[in-house]
């Protein structure tokens, strides 16, 4: 009787907002070593660069074009510019597709998801708590490189202005201003990748699969952004918007394409979560 009872109170008590808390999950993937790996290669970044420019010399553009990289060692604050101008295409998709599409599917590759499930755990809040890791965990990423950036730059190069490729400066406080506003419009245009992941996440048991899938097909849309031939139709693609805040680092900053392009991405993966959702919802879930 007094085991019944027992079992009452405790069902009862049993609140679904309760389970698996954001820190608990966030602890889980912070102990992870692929979540260490990535961090690391992104620490790493700025010392590579400061040693190829070392090794190299000044970074000289040639020809009569002037871009971002040529002004890369005229204080910190162009150097971090830097590291996120040739990193943003490419290298800080992979944070996004890794902490966004290893998520789920590790569960079910470890086959742990199901009992996760049993705990019990509702589906919605197995997802959100995920997704709001994933998220979160991307986001760091983007702000561990330019920090590190801006250190190990003005380390290098001496803290002063933000020197402007066409001519002219910005101070050091709306300088570091401006790379706020990079960093955050770039975490916003890569959602898209993170919906992919975390879509492709929640349809397979193999984390590779997600995970390459959702850096494929963002592969795929700059492909598809470089063929001028398709038009006006390219505005629609949010890689044709990745590099939008180029126009932040201008002495009167343009907002109308940053603008754009967060509309694009925004939408993109509202769609492409809501499909998580709504598929992993009515998932037979045997793993």
């Amino acid at each position: 009787m007094s085991t019944l009872t027992e079992r009452t109170e405790v069902a009862s008590g049993y609140r679904a907002g309760r389970t698996l808390p954001l820190r608990v999950e966030l602890i889980r993937q912070l102990k992870r070593r692929r979540t260490l790996v990535m961090y690391g290669i992104l620490a790493v970044l700025p010392f590579v660069l400061v040693a190829a420019f070392a090794i190299g010399g000044e970074p000289d553009g040639g020809g009569n074009r002037i871009t971002l990289m040529d002004t890369a060692t005229a204080s910190g604050a162009n150097f971090a510019a830097v590291n996120l101008f040739v990193s943003a295409g490419f290298l800080l998709v992979i944070p996004v597709a890794l902490f966004c599409g290893d998520t789920v599917a590790s569960e079910a590759g470890w086959s742990s998801l199901r009992y996760l499930l049993a705990a019990p755990v509702p589906r919605a809040r197995l997802l959100w708590s995920k997704l709001v890791v994933g998220l979160g965990l991307s986001l760091a990423a983007m702000i561990l490189l330019p920090v590190v950036a801006l250190a190990v730059g003005t380390a290098a190069y001496g803290w002063g202005p933000l020197q402007i490729p066409t001519g002219g400066s910005i101070d050091t406080g709306t300088a570091a201003q401006r790379l706020v506003v990079i960093v955050a419009f770039i975490f916003v245009s890569q959602l898209v990748t993170a919906g992919l992941a975390f879509w492709l996440s929640t349809k397979t048991d193999a984390p590779l699969g997600a995970v390459g899938g959702a850096v494929g097909l963002t592969i795929v849309g700059n492909v598809l952004d470089a063929v001028t031939a398709l038009g006006d139709w390219r505005h629609f693609l949010p890689a044709h918007w990745q590099f939008a805040w180029a126009d932040a680092v201008q002495p009167t900053p343009e907002w109308s394409g940053m603008i754009q392009g967060a509309a694009i991405s925004i939408t993109y993966a509202l769609v492409l979560f809501a499909l998580a959702f709504r598929g992993f919802a009515r998932k037979d879930v045997v793993s």
